[in-house]
């Protein structure tokens, strides 16, 4: 088999992977709106003989590069989508799309995943098995990966392993995060909605306030994480919106809550749901309202599998070095939670923070940004990873 050098692979591929990630980076698009960017996928894909699916999960590309000696399959995931932010990085390869940003990395992800698969043709007749690179739409809280799967991404063929990978900007540049077990949050939103009785603001006591109520709520279900919960466990609960009224000086009928309950554990999910309807309830009948709450369910823990984190540990050693590598979970979500779910594999952090240049901002904030020179990284432990299971088969 031959020897593959994946840094020096993706050093040399660098200028690409910095043009075209600044290409897309000026035309983001929305989830499952990604026409533009599925389109380039589609066709650097086509140009290096892979065998090429669009539309799965609406605008899904699945690109499979076969060997010609049987072996294992293994799906490499790369997301597309932007985000409903305006963009203020003051770059001048900023956002075009007015009110759409690439401000996640997802534009990065996408450059990566293009520069490993033409990495990877090169090898074809040394391959033992296949490598599918599945590019995902609507990553970003809409189900991307659901739809993905409801398509059927995890069929012909069924992928035995399973990576993905994400820029990381709270890691400088150089260092990569990686943990067996579950290593990002399930996550699950709720809405409480509390009735009252509304009236004048210089008339309380003919009102029953339900903003009052509310307020109550909020800061009684802090106490559901310090008081309720193992102090060994990571659980957030937190408010992320709070709508009632609309003027100054009238007791509105109802106020609206939504937030959102993050955790790695399921039985713990439904412990604190049942404490947040519990409080919420209670609370609401203390002042003279009534109070209903709807959940819905977004996404699962991502567990990282033993087998396939070992193989990017010791990836990641061989690229940045052992003492580059740290081990931290996040309560971030991602729907990776669902591949892994089905298939076993690995979810890493390459980061990608830089003080220097002022890549300091955190994801999804409207100046976000990263050094570029994390998709060396981010490509090369990616590569290492998939040839232990094709390129050095026995």
């Amino acid at each position: 088999m031959p020897l593959v050098d994946f840094r020096k692979e993706a050093e040399f591929l660098f200028d690409e992977m910095v043009a075209r990630r600044r290409d897309l980076h000026q035309y983001p698009e929305m989830g499952f709106e990604e026409i533009r960017t599925s389109g380039i996928v589609a066709e650097q894909l086509n140009q290096l003989g892979f065998e090429v699916q669009r539309g799965i999960g609406q605008t899904g590309v699945v690109g499979l590069l076969e060997g010609p000696q049987d072996g294992p399959t293994v799906m490499l995931r790369f997301d597309m989508d932007g985000l409903p932010i305006i963009e203020e990085s003051g770059e001048p390869y900023a956002s075009k799309n007015v009110g759409v940003m690439h401000a996640c990395g997802h534009d990065g992800h996408t450059s990566m995943g293009l520069a490993l698969a033409k990495i990877m043709a090169k090898y074809r007749e040394q391959m033992h098995g296949r490598i599918k690179f599945v590019f995902q739409p609507a990553e970003e809280g809409l189900g991307g990966a659901f739809a993905m799967i409801a398509d059927g991404v995890l069929e012909n063929p069924r992928p035995d392993v399973t990576f993905a990978m994400h820029i990381w900007t709270p890691e400088d540049v150089g260092t990569v995060r990686v943990v067996e077990g579950p290593c990002m949050a399930s996550s699950s939103v709720f809405t409480i909605t509390i009735h009252g009785f509304g009236g004048h603001g210089a008339a309380p006591h003919l009102a029953n306030d339900p903003i009052v109520a509310a307020a109550h709520i909020v800061t009684a279900l802090q106490s559901i994480v310090s008081r309720n919960i193992n102090p060994q466990e990571s659980v957030v609960v937190s408010i992320g919106e709070f709508r009632a009224g609309a003027t100054f000086n009238v007791i509105p009928d109802k106020a609206i809550l939504k937030g959102t309950v993050r955790s790695y554990n399921n039985e713990l999910h439904r412990l604190i749901y049942r404490r947040i309807l519990e409080m919420a309830t209670r609370m609401a009948e203390a002042f003279g309202c009534k109070a209903s709450m709807e959940t819905i369910a977004i996404v699962q823990a991502v567990v990282n599998a033993p087998g396939p984190t070992a193989v990017v540990r010791a990836a990641a050693e061989k690229i940045v070095g052992a003492n580059r590598i740290v081990e931290r979970r996040t309560m971030a979500s991602e729907d990776m939670g669902f591949f892994l779910d089905e298939v076993p594999g690995c979810y890493f952090f390459v980061g990608g923070r830089n003080e220097e240049k002022g890549y300091i901002y955190p994801h999804h904030h409207p100046k976000f940004n990263f050094d570029e020179r994390a998709m060396i990284d981010g490509v090369a432990i990616m590569g290492e990873a998939a040839a232990h299971y094709v390129l050095n088969s026995v």
